[in-house]
């Protein structure tokens, strides 16, 4: 069945979407908005191309509909000026170490702007040819190589910066997606007590998380006053409505 050859690329799947967004549940949610529209469109497959590239490009499609720019990703275009310039350089040893912990090259991965972040998360951690990546991405094979150029840059640029930023937060509780993550339930009193008391620590510290929690806690009291008490659905959507639930 269909259904079970969809099966067969979760792990893939779940591996990619999990290199390109760093987030275990949007990682998941990815891989089954895949599966849904998959099976919605299961009649255009055609198998004029692999079943794994097909739902990889489903997948990636998708995440570039939900996965916006940050404030924290690279300007790649700054990055390939740097390159240009021939006194840009970094430290190799340093670097050769950093790239051997997990955590530094997911946290540079994570910098480098979405559409070159799939590019070397296929083709260096997934194994896939440029050639590939070109028909996954909807591209042509030079501005496919393009990519993979200039996220392999910036990934080596991100490593260097990345290092220097973890010293000026040296002691600080809890790195900044971890604290971010936990800011809603914050704004709620839903965490607990030794997960509040750790944030509470990060934001008081950290040179970049005050500005974001302040703008949440602005955003989320400005939408209170846009309820509307006296607003009233309007009879011919409710009849709409009724009529559909009664079917």
């Amino acid at each position: 069945m269909f259904s079970d050859d969809l099966a067969e690329h979760s792990a893939s799947l779940y591996r990619f979407a999990l290199s390109i967004t760093r987030d275990p549940v949007l990682a998941a949610d990815l891989v089954q908005d895949t599966f849904v529209r998959a099976i919605e469109r299961a009649d255009q497959y055609r198998g004029e191309a692999a079943l794994e590239a097909w739902l990889h490009r489903i997948l990636h499609n998708i995440a570039i509909d939900r996965v916006r720019r940050e404030a924290r990703e690279l300007v790649v275009e700054e990055v390939e000026e740097s390159w240009m310039d021939d006194d840009y350089t970094v430290d190799p040893e340093t670097l050769a170490i950093r790239t051997q912990t997990r955590e530094e090259l997911l946290d540079a991965l994570a910098r480098i702007p979405f559409i070159y972040r799939t590019a070397v998360a296929l083709h260096d951690i997934e194994g896939w040819t440029v050639r590939e990546i070109a028909e996954v991405q909807d591209i042509g094979l030079p501005a496919a190589k393009q990519r993979l150029r200039r996220g392999r840059m910036s990934l080596v640029t991100a490593l260097a910066e990345g290092h220097e930023r973890r010293r000026q937060l040296e002691g600080v509780p809890m790195r900044c997606w971890d604290a971010r993550k936990h800011i809603s339930d914050y704004l709620d009193g839903a965490l607990d007590t030794e997960t509040t008391h750790l944030v509470e620590i990060h934001v008081g510290v950290c040179p970049t998380c005050p500005p974001l929690y302040a703008a949440l806690v602005d955003a989320s009291d400005r939408l209170s006053t846009l309820r509307d008490d006296n607003a009233v659905i309007p009879p011919d959507l409710e009849l709409r409505i009724r009529a559909r639930l009664g079917a």
